[in-house]
């Protein structure tokens, strides 16, 4: 089996609805995302994926909500920008996103708060 993985960051704020604690409160971090592909096949090229098109399509999705409130962003203006929630909407826009070929497919996305806390979501 094959993975192939990019790091991403950005930067972006949010309070959590329903939630008692610091985190009700506004705050915002800077994120740093992590998206894995594996599959047990490379293409013609020898490539699982192409870290370009992979980029571009990480990219389409956090440059959205880079520098953003995301609790007024959809899918956030009604579901609570979690990181759990946040990295699952990475995932979902990114396997929307991108054709992926040879039995290859989105493992998981990883999604830093901060330093020591991170949501990880598989599809």
């Amino acid at each position: 089996m094959f993975e192939v993985t990019i790091e991403e960051t950005f930067a972006a704020g949010h309070a959590l609805r329903n939630y008692h604690g610091k985190c009700e409160n506004v705050h915002g971090h800077n994120y740093r995302c992590r998206v894995t592909v594996e599959g047990p096949d490379l293409d013609d090229v020898g490539l699982l994926v192409d870290f370009v098109a992979l980029k571009r399509a990480v990219h389409k999705v956090i440059d959205r909500l880079d520098h953003q409130w995301l609790n007024e962003l959809e899918p956030f203006d009604k579901l609570n920008p979690s990181a759990e929630n946040i990295a699952k909407h990475i995932s979902d826009e990114v396997q929307s996103g991108m054709a992926f070929t040879n039995g290859a497919r989105l493992a998981a996305v990883t999604l830093w708060e901060n330093d020591t806390a991170y949501a990880v979501y598989r599809p």
